[in-house]
């Protein structure tokens, strides 16, 4: 078969790109959402934090997790915390900011090992194939990631805001005011679709794809 390998890369390529948008636009939606309902958001995200760590501890004490990387995440959650003191604006040069960026990739690196390691150790003590290895499932795996290691820095990704004066734009457009001639507070993940869709679209307009007057 020659064609029907192609007809399925590029339904693979379509796919991809249908839910690249839908992902899109839900952040989209749920950063306006942040920026109608901020003081329910800072209570939940607080609330949240607080059960992430309280959660992380009782996995080392009844599971076993290790104590040096619960330390580490516990710890990352209060730098977390740190950010809610200006909620929901961010100045992306606050070395708090800086450091949960940093934390978060520190975070995945070692816990990845952690359980990579646990999996191959679990893995060399089987002796024969009908023995069945101690070790978390996929899903818990990637629960515990999803939980305890990405979702806080992901909430507050959407939540946070950063004024159009420390991200600029690209393109002539004048930074969003509101209708008191005040800038106007702008979501993060609005701010970088929004700059996506301005490089596109100078992108198009140099080649001569668009109009300069046409809209993205």
């Amino acid at each position: 078969m020659w064609i029907l390998p192609l007809v399925g890369y590029l339904g693979s390529i379509v796919g991809f790109c249908f839910l690249t948008l839908a992902i899109a636009s839900g952040l989209y939606y749920l950063s306006e959402l942040v920026e109608e309902h901020t003081v329910i958001a800072k209570r939940l995200l607080t609330k949240l934090i607080y059960s992430i760590i309280g959660l992380q501890v009782i996995l080392c004490i009844v599971d076993g997790f290790p104590f040096i990387l619960t330390l580490m995440g516990v710890v990352s959650h209060v730098v977390y915390l740190g950010n809610m003191r200006r909620f929901p604006f961010v100045k992306l040069s606050d070395p708090l900011f800086i450091a949960s960026c940093l934390l978060v990739l520190v975070n995945h690196y070692f816990w990845f090992q952690h359980f990579s390691e646990a999996q191959h150790r679990s893995y060399s003590r089987v002796s024969s194939m009908y023995d069945q290895p101690d070790v978390p499932s996929f899903t818990e795996i990637a629960s515990y990631f999803g939980l305890c290691v990405w979702l806080i820095p992901f909430a507050l990704f959407v939540s946070l805001s950063a004024s159009d004066n420390v991200l600029p734009t690209i393109g002539t457009e004048q930074p969003s005011r509101d209708v008191d001639g005040k800038n106007k507070r702008q979501g993060m993940v609005k701010l970088v679709v929004d700059n996506v869709l301005s490089a596109i679209g100078e992108v198009t307009r140099m080649a001569g794809w668009k109009k300069p007057e046409d809209r993205f």
